[in-house]
């Protein structure tokens, strides 16, 4: 099986954001940068259908020179190879760019299975996934927590809202977006670090893909990002006991809606 695990590197959780000057996005000089969380879980995922039937794990990301060290951290874990997009063009696409350039990438490789977090920790987006299978033309399942090879297809358990399940199956090639939490990722190992730096990281430019860039013009524009300004009002109830009861129910009903 030849599997493609779409991985993106992204400010670390715990890192303090400050924005630009023009207030389009966070300042990165001071930033500590790592592999967005649900790419991991999908990355293991690969390996475990790899270890089970044989096959290739390629990862791929698109970004800046600083992405490469995401890639690497996968080759060290397990993954075969790697597909690395960069090219100035490619800093300002939205959603629908990206997944345009990403599938212009992928189309020769013909992957039988695609393999993405479910969302990146930085734009909480959640729309490349779906995005890409329509750009490559194939089916697709969102939030998945299991999966099951099959003959020639994949079995699936989708999370629905209030903590309900449904199990699909799907015919491959197909693509999966992995939620969180469906296994345990392992640790690159020493011997993994040693291997990966003779495993290929193939660099890919829009001038190598034949791309037209008119097509890469963004839907999507960040026009202002600010953090929300911090209100706090205190009230005070006063009356007797009755009273308060009476007041503190009619705000809890009008105001917070809560009752």
């Amino acid at each position: 099986m030849k599997i493609c695990v779409l991985i993106k590197q992204v400010p670390d959780q715990e890192s303090v954001l400050k924005i630009n000057s023009e207030e389009t996005w966070v300042v990165e000089d001071n930033l500590v940068f790592t592999t967005n969380e649900s790419d991991t879980y999908a990355l293991e995922e690969a390996l475990l259908l790899k270890e089970s039937v044989g096959g290739e794990v390629v990862v791929c990301t698109l970004g800046p020179e600083r992405s490469s060290q995401a890639l690497k951290d996968a080759l060290a874990k397990g993954a075969d190879r790697a597909l690395f997009m960069q090219d100035e063009i490619f800093d300002q696409l939205d959603s629908q760019g990206t997944a345009r350039v990403i599938a212009q990438a992928l189309r020769e490789e013909q992957f039988d299975l695609i393999l993405t977090g479910l969302q990146a920790d930085d734009t909480g987006d959640a729309q490349l996934g779906p995005m890409l299978a329509e750009e490559l033309d194939r089916p697709h399942v969102t939030l998945v927590v299991e999966t099951e090879l099959l003959n020639g297809g994949l079995k699936v358990k989708q999370e629905l809202e209030g903590g309900w399940f449904q199990h699909i199956e799907i015919d491959l090639p197909a693509l999966l977006t992995i939620q969180s939490g469906i296994n345990k990722p392992r640790y690159a190992s020493l011997r993994g670090i040693m291997a990966m730096k003779s495993k290929e990281i193939k660099q890919i430019t829009a001038q190598d893909m034949g791309l037209d860039t008119s097509s890469l013009i963004p839907y999507h524009v960040v026009k202002r990002l600010y953090v929300p300004p911090k209100t706090k009002e205190t009230t005070f109830l006063e009356g007797t006991p009755d009273e308060v009861v009476e007041q503190l129910v009619q705000r809890l009903t009008n105001e917070a809606k809560v009752l």
